[in-house]
């Protein structure tokens, strides 16, 4: 079969001996399979390896906020893979979403900003580029902080008919937010990193964005 866009041939890398490469499963996320060895750190040629890797791209993650009322928005949404993992399905987390092809981080910050919130940010800032599951997937995830105007009481449900998306905006004080991190309250990797960003970065983003 032809290979698909998002699971193109790995790049060569100094050490790597690529023996095998293969397609298990060609749906909207390729299952690649790659038999492999790696020179290790002593020099030595590594045992054969055989790794599953879950082809999804890169994606972009959002904490809206703002500076004049001190307050942020999060989303909360169902999701399958909490509940098979043993914890509450719906889960409160940031915007987030997959890059289109060619579309740039701070195009695809906007736009699942809008489609999934409903808020228009005028201001991004970058809070790092990561890996989420090193192990077996390829996503990488920009985070951005956006500067939005959030009033009391602002919430909704938003999201995408066409992939039956249901979110539910959440709005409130940043403290609060920081509360439920402390309190263990957010479950969802990227959120968490979120809020302990804005945590150290708040004082500075009030003075810079809240002239």
């Amino acid at each position: 079969m032809a290979r698909p866009k998002k699971a193109q041939a790995l790049p060569a890398h100094p050490g790597l001996d690529v023996r095998e490469d293969r397609i298990a499963w060609n749906g909207r996320f390729p299952l690649q399979v790659v038999r492999f060895t790696h020179e290790r750190f002593d020099g030595a040629r590594s045992g054969e390896l055989t790794w599953e890797l879950w082809r999804r791209g890169d994606a972009v993650v959002v904490l809206p906020y703002d500076p004049w009322s001190d307050r942020v928005a999060l989303i909360e949404q169902f999701r399958l893979p909490a509940l098979a993992a043993g914890m509450p399905p719906v889960m409160t987390e940031c915007i987030a979403g997959l890059r289109e092809t060619h579309e740039e981080p701070t195009g695809a910050a906007l736009r699942e900003t809008r489609e999934e919130a409903g808020l228009e940010p005028d201001l991004l800032e970058s809070m790092g580029r990561y890996m989420l599951m090193q192990g077996g997937c390829d996503e990488t995830v920009e985070l951005f902080c956006a500067r939005v105007r959030l009033e009391p009481g602002a919430g909704g449900t938003f999201g995408l008919a066409s992939e039956h998306e249901d979110i539910r905006l959440l709005t409130m004080p940043a403290d609060d937010a920081f509360t439920l991190l402390d309190e263990q309250r957010i479950r969802n990797a990227t959120c968490a990193l979120s809020l302990m960003w804005l945590r150290h970065h708040r004082a500075r983003l009030r003075e810079a964005w809240g002239s």
